[in-house]
């Protein structure tokens, strides 16, 4: 189950990579802004960021640390390293990017400063173990900071309720999931963490505002991040039926600009070794 869980991830984000972030919404750079804040990176030391994606997170955390530290990224995604190394060289950055399974990263034990790690945790297959082997990466006094998704805004729920009828009964939305998942609180993510062995673990949550300019933009971004997964579950010709169903859906978010969108609470725990 692991294994298939394992491959899936790649395949979906594989196929995003080339859009991944880069559709023109702004909603993953806020996110990794609030995470680097967070875990504050200091000049010299050594980082991780697991799950790098086209580096958010990365590409901070190496200017962060400077030319006496080190940033690495990793993925499961082989397009995904192969268009954040790209990105990096074009941007003339000094970061390692590399292909690598967050369950395990295989990095020396305590090797490192920081792990980071954004909106990632909940895809995979035991995050208390990948979270044990982050530990081990990290040296005394080390930090950890992931970011995950709180409450779904109720017109978000209302928009992605179009799929329901054609996901698996196993396949849980992370920004919808609560009951017995550490994911539904705060705390369940805090127990994560101390489970794993990190102290001093809290959270802090922010609500990020998510836009786009007309619905053939939430339309191409919903293809470009995880929730491709969901349009890969819905049969090619009831693919327009869906888009239509959830633009029809998308009119109750107008603002006052009239951009349509919603709002998106998102969690940062942090811990130390």
């Amino acid at each position: 189950m692991a294994d298939d869980q394992r491959a899936l991830v790649r395949k979906v984000f594989d196929a995003a990579a080339e859009t991944y972030d880069h559709v023109g919404v702004d909603f993953f750079q806020p996110i990794a802004d609030r995470l680097i804040a967070e875990v504050d990176p200091q000049p010299g030391e050594r980082c991780l960021d697991v799950g790098c994606g086209r580096g958010a997170v990365l590409f901070p955390l190496a200017q962060l640390v400077g030319p006496d530290g080190h940033a690495t990224g990793i993925d499961l995604s082989p397009n995904m390293i192969a268009a954040t190394a790209a990105d990096a060289d074009a941007a003339g950055l000094d970061v390692t990017v590399l292909v690598g399974d967050a369950q395990d990263p295989g990095l020396d034990p305590e090797s490192l400063d920081l792990v980071t790690s954004s909106l990632v945790l909940f895809f995979l297959p035991d995050p208390q173990a990948a979270l044990r082997s982050w530990r081990s990466c990290l040296v005394d006094g080390g930090r950890v900071g992931v970011s995950t998704f709180g409450r779904l805004s109720d017109s978000w729920h209302e928009v992605d309720a179009v799929f329901a009828p054609y996901l698996p009964a196993g396949m849980a939305d992370p920004r919808t999931t609560a009951g017995d998942s550490p994911f539904g609180s705060d705390a369940g993510v805090e127990r994560l963490l101390a489970g794993a062995g990190f102290t001093q673990v809290r959270t802090v949550s922010e609500t990020v505002d998510v836009r786009f300019e007309d619905e053939d933009q939430w339309h191409s971004w919903t293809w470009s991040v995880g929730q491709r997964r969901m349009w890969l579950h819905v049969p090619e010709a009831e693919r327009p039926a869906v888009r239509a169903a959830g633009e029809e859906r998308l009119q109750a978010t107008r603002d006052a600009d009239g951009r349509i969108g919603f709002e998106q609470v998102v969690r940062y725990t942090l811990g130390v070794r």
